[in-house]
This record gives C-alpha cells, sequence and structure tokens, in this order.
C-alpha cells in the first residue's frame, strides 16, 4: 500500500490528514479493495518515514470513520468502501424537538447524496456536548453545531469557555453554526442563525396593528427550564412593550388555576403552555381572536390548522441555506427571516 501513499513535507496540512485523505482517495479510486490488510503501525512508520503516533492517530480517525478496522492479532483491514468519497458531516443538535429536526430534514434534503451526515444529540448539556466533541475531532469534513446550553440553574447560555475553547481546535472552514450567532464568531465560519431579541421585536411590530386592540400582553417565558429559552426573547418582548407604551407582564407558566381576563394577549413560548391556555380559554367561553388573544412562538402545521397566530423563524429555509452554503463553499453570516403570521387566535 505504501506506492500508493503520498505525504508531502511542505504542505500545511498536517501529514496524519495527509495519510487520512490518501487512502480514503486510494479506496475511492480503487486501489484499496473490501477486507484487503493494510500495514501495521510500525510497518507504515518505517517505510513512509513518519513518527508512529502520526500514522497511529490516521489510523484512529479512519477507524472512528469505519474506513478501517482492526482485529486483535491479526492487523488492519479496509473496512469500506461506500461513502468515502462523500462528504462526512456531523451535525450536533441541543434538543430533539419538531423545530430541531425540521432544520436537520431540510438540510440533509438540500445536501443530497454527496454526504453523509451523522446526528447526535446533548440535550443543552456542556460535559456531554465536549465529550461527543472530543470523540468524534478530526473525524469529520464539517462540524454543524447548534450552540445552546443551560446552566447549573438552568438557564440559557450560548456558550461557555470549555466550548469556546474545544471550538477554537476546529478549523473555521469546516465549522457550521446554526440558530445562534457568537459575538465572537468571524466571517470565516459559516453562520445561519435567529437573532432572537431583533426577531421578536420585529416580528410583533409587523403585528403592531393587531396588537393595539388588546388592553395588555403577557408573556409566558418559563425563568427555569430543561431546555431554557433564550434570554433575548425576553428583552426583545420588554422593548417592544416599552417602545410601543403597551401595558405588559411576563410570567412563568401558565397554571391551571390561572386567571385570565378578557382585552389580554397571551405570548406563549411552550406547547404545552399553549394547550393548558387554549383549554381554560374554552372552559371560561372565551372567543380567541376577540374575547382574548393568543400568539404562539414558533410555527408547526397543527398550529397553522387550529389558527393558532406565531411568530416564527423558517426552519426550512435554516437547514436549506446552511447546506448550499457548504455546498457553494461561502462563508459569513446569514439571518433567517423571522416573521408575524396573523391568524383567528388574535
Amino acid at each position: 500500500m505504501a506506492e500508493f501513499i503520498k505525504i508531502d513535507d511542505q504542505s500545511r496540512e498536517s501529514k496524519y490528514e495527509q495519510i487520512v485523505k490518501s487512502i480514503i482517495h486510494n479506496i475511492s479510486v480503487g486501489n484499496l479493495v473490501m477486507d484487503q490488510k493494510i500495514p501495521s503501525i510500525n510497518s507504515f512508520s518505517e517505510n513512509l518515514f513518519v513518527s508512529r503516533d502520526t500514522v497511529e492517530k490516521a489510523y484512529n480517525i479512519l477507524k472512528e470513520r469505519n474506513v478501517i478496522s482492526s482485529i486483535r492479532g491479526k492487523g488492519f483491514y479496509i473496512a469500506r468502501t461506500e461513502l468515502i468519497s462523500k462528504i462526512n458531516i456531523l451535525f450536533l443538535i441541543n434538543k430533539l424537538s419538531a423545530y430541531k429536526m425540521k432544520i436537520y430534514n431540510a438540510f440533509a434534503d438540500s445536501i443530497g447524496e454527496n454526504a453523509h451526515t451523522d446526528i447526535h444529540i446533548y440535550n443543552g448539556d456542556e460535559t456531554l456536548f465536549l465529550n461527543l466533541l472530543d470523540k468524534h475531532k478530526l473525524s469529520y469534513d464539517y462540524y454543524v453545531i447548534m450552540p445552546h446550553f443551560k446552566t447549573e440553574n438552568l438557564e440559557h447560555t450560548s456558550m461557555t469557555p470549555k466550548v469556546s475553547n474545544a471550538l477554537k481546535k476546529i478549523p473555521e472552514n469546516k465549522l457550521i453554526l446554526m440558530d445562534n450567532a457568537l459575538e465572537s464568531n468571524q466571517n470565516q465560519i459559516i453562520t445561519v442563525y435567529q437573532d432572537f431579541e431583533k426577531d421578536i421585536y420585529g416580528a410583533l411590530t409587523e403585528g403592531l396593528h393587531i396588537l393595539k386592540k388588546y388592553q395588555k400582553i403577557i408573556l409566558v417565558y418559563p425563568q427555569e427550564s430543561i431546555y431554557p429559552y433564550p434570554r433575548r426573547i425576553f428583552y426583545g418582548f420588554r422593548r417592544f412593550c416599552d417602545t410601543h407604551q403597551f401595558d405588559f407582564e411576563i410570567i412563568d407558566e401558565v397554571s391551571l388555576d390561572m386567571n385570565i381576563n378578557k382585552g389580554d394577549l397571551y405570548i406563549i413560548i411552550e406547547e404545552s403552555e399553549l394547550v393548558t391556555f387554549v383549554e381554560q380559554a374554552r372552559e371560561k367561553e372565551f372567543k380567541l381572536g376577540e374575547d382574548i388573544g393568543v400568539i404562539s412562538y414558533n410555527d408547526t402545521p397543527l398550529k397553522n390548522l387550529f389558527g393558532i397566530s406565531v411568530v416564527s423563524t423558517d426552519f426550512n429555509v435554516m437547514g436549506d441555506m446552511a447546506a448550499k452554503m457548504i455546498l457553494n463553499k461561502e462563508r459569513g453570516k446569514y439571518k433567517v427571516p423571522f416573521n408575524f403570521i396573523h391568524r383567528a387566535s388574535a
């Protein structure tokens, strides 16, 4: 196999990366075939005059990608020939939800058959995220990450010092940030994002003529949650109400015994809270959009079906745009549209 492997001492690319790419290339062109035995780490090191650690690092990456396999006492073998020439992508999502899966599905559809995408859920947990990133470091061509984390107090944060250090180890041309932009982010990194504070402010401004018929606006914003929401939603809502002189209130939840009043408009983030609110309105025989109003955060087909007004980003655009920027080798930031969609409930 050594005759097929080319290492350029003058290249800026590390030698272990050159070995990985060279082996993958030779599989794709047929020089290396399924179940073919390849040299041991020591043999490879001696024949190509590279350190044993360099070869071991390359082999570990190839093993993580399932390109090669090792059998104790027998050596290393080519494990697969499919997907080798495709783009390999690691997709890290902070939580499993209908919205996140809509982004992922749009991304997968747009990236097409020339890519292989592995998805992992880290549940907003810093430790799990770091373990996943460490386990798969250097194993993928691109790393698509939704940076949303929770603190010990179950509050939202976009970044932690440990996560920041881990992301700096990923080459900028391999990193894609989605759903959430980071202030320190440079234009060499692909970023397809929501601007949570400006988004809700702008969307509510779109619906200002609708909202003016209500006496008071109440935002139901969970202060603490298993999957906390960006505090910027809170700030954008409050700024909107201050700017347009609305009487407003911010509460943690919609409780079963809560008193809801005619003339109020509720903006509700969590779907479970929305269901509780609609049930209470029905019990009091309030007509949505007339006696009382409700706007939900993030659109779904069911909200459309039941006539629930929403403020929402376009998740399909988010996934599609990230994929297209990868395929077109573009860099920079793209702000995803966020709109007020008026229906019968407001």
